[in-house]
C-alpha cells in the first residue's frame, strides 16, 4: 500500500500536525491488524461502520474507514520529523501477508530511542 500524496495537512488545536494521504489501495481490516504490531488498534462503530483508530502514543495516530483511499493521521508536532517517514514506510512496507516484521521493528526501535531522548531527555 503506498501513499500517493498528501491532499490536506493543518495544525490542529490540540497542537497536532494532521496529514490526510490519498492512497494508491484502498485500506482494509487486515492493513488495521498490521498496525496493531506497532500500537493500539480500535474499531470505534458509533463514529461509523469499518471505522478503526491506530494510536502510537507520542508518534502519530491514524484514522479512517475500510475501503477508502483517504487516510487521517495526526503527528505530535515536536516529533514529526521523526516519525513522518516511519509512517510512509509503515505504508509501503504492507502487503497482505507478506511483510517481514522484523525490519519493521528493528526501525521502531531506533526511531523510538529517538523520540524518547527528544522528548524526555
Amino acid at each position: 500500500m503506498r501513499i500517493l500524496r498528501s491532499v490536506r495537512h493543518k495544525v490542529c488545536t490540540d497542537g497536532s500536525f494532521m496529514k490526510e494521504f490519498l492512497l494508491e489501495t484502498p485500506v482494509t481490516k487486515d492493513f488495521f491488524a498490521y498496525l496493531g504490531n506497532f500500537g493500539q488498534v480500535e474499531a470505534l462503530p458509533e463514529v461509523g461502520d469499518g471505522f478503526y483508530k491506530f494510536d502510537k502514543p507520542d508518534w502519530f495516530s491514524i484514522k479512517g474507514f475500510i475501503g477508502d483511499t483517504t487516510i487521517e493521521v495526526r503527528f505530535k508536532k515536536e516529533v514529526i520529523d521523526l516519525t513522518v517517514d516511519f509512517v510512509y514506510f509503515l505504508f509501503a512496507s504492507y502487503q497482505e501477508g507478506m511483510t517481514d516484521l522484523a525490519v519493521l521493528k528493528q526501525r521502531e526501535h531506533a526511531i523510538g530511542e529517538r523520540v524518547r531522548k527528544y522528548l524526555y531527555g
